[in-house]
């Protein structure tokens, strides 16, 4: 199997319970015993959706069409993972506890806002990284001076603060704590979707047991946006199956394209949700608007599975796209002291 064919087979396997004619290829597939594991275990682990490939075709009463040993290291990972997880929803609920003590309403992103909120079936289907929360912008100071008086610290302690140019406050760890955190006061690194940050997302946020996380609409929202800009998806035109099961366990909930169209900058992500359709075999639950953009964007994405990018087209990809970061932050060092502090206290730190 190529890397393409490889994909393209897992991303039918996440599908396999909500979509009868992918059960039906896979498990054709199966019963000729041309799948190549090694291929299929190495491409889902980088993709983070091993645990999730296991509950899918665990459920789907697939499993015993893999050769034993698979099964058993599926079984050891992915119950590494739930009990991860499980700790991490723990942690998420102290630190909620602590906010809301303190009158502060954190807002839970991402895979630990999809965890808490049940978006998946197994809590070991989603392998999480971070506590990813929002508060608001008169909240986000004391948040982190709660967080610290209650024992977290910053996960570098001598680098420099970035939180201007980024969405969140650096990373911050507490001893004997599963999870890193990161507190945002912003969603989306790009100003094209500036619109989409906490005012825009507050009238509709879910409340579970004192516990606040995204409606599903802006779930959709964030998981293109984090994708497509935050990622860089959109100039990378990558596939990352982690983010396209985020979305398309959200399609089961609500609309997708409705849900972008909220926002006026919403091209990109059609892209992504053309991708996700077609990356899934065609799952009516995704809907997207079909056009020339999101067609080549797809169309690349499969010709770089093909043939992938040279060394050399990756390094000038990668100092294009620096090269426009720091353009970027000089533009506005021109009109924010905060900016310009940040790129003192950076050339300083170089010197």
């Amino acid at each position: 199997m190529t890397y393409k064919e490889t994909l393209f087979f897992v991303g039918k396997c996440l599908t396999i319970n909500h979509e009868d004619h992918n059960k039906k290829i896979v498990e054709d597939l199966l019963k000729e015993s041309t799948v190549d594991w090694d291929n299929v275990v190495k491409l889902s682990t980088e993709h983070y959706v091993f645990p999730a490939l296991y509950c899918n075709l665990k459920r789907a009463d697939f499993l015993y069409y893999l050769p034993e040993d698979l099964v058993s290291y599926m079984e050891h990972i992915t119950e590494l993972n739930r009990d991860r997880n499980t700790q991490i929803i723990e942690q998420a609920k102290e630190i909620n506890e602590l906010l809301l003590a303190h009158n502060i309403t954190p807002i839970f992103l991402k895979g630990t806002g999809n965890l808490l909120e049940g978006l998946y079936e197994d809590i070991a289907e989603r392998m999480v990284g971070d506590i990813d929360f929002l508060v608001s912008d008169e909240n986000f100071t004391k948040s982190i001076t709660f967080l610290k008086d209650n024992g977290y610290q910053k996960f570098h302690k001598d680098k420099l603060d970035t939180t201007v140019i980024n969405r969140h406050y650096p990373k911050m760890i507490k001893e004997d704590n599963i999870a890193s955190i990161e507190i945002h006061y912003k969603m989306v690194s790009s100003p094209k979707i500036s619109e989409f940050n906490y005012d825009f997302i507050f009238p509709n946020i879910k409340k579970t047991e004192d516990i606040f996380t995204l409606s599903d609409n802006d779930k959709v929202i964030l998981t293109t946006c984090n994708k497509q800009f935050n990622d860089e998806g959109k100039t990378y035109k990558n596939f990352n199956l982690r983010s396209s099961y985020d979305l398309f366990l959200l399609s089961k909930k609500c609309a997708p394209l409705e849900s972008i169209e909220k926002l006026k900058n919403h091209k990109h992500l059609n892209s992504f949700l053309y991708s996700c359709f077609e990356l899934f075999n065609k799952p009516k639950s995704i809907d997207f608007k079909s056009n020339k953009l999101a067609k080549t964007f797809f169309s690349n994405q499969v010709k770089l599975l093909e043939t992938p990018r040279s060394e050399t087209q990756k390094k000038i990809l990668f100092y294009k796209l620096l090269t426009s970061g720091r353009i970027n932050k000089l533009y506005k060092a021109f009109f924010s002291k905060e900016y310009r502090d940040y790129l003192k206290n950076r050339f300083r730190s170089n010197s």
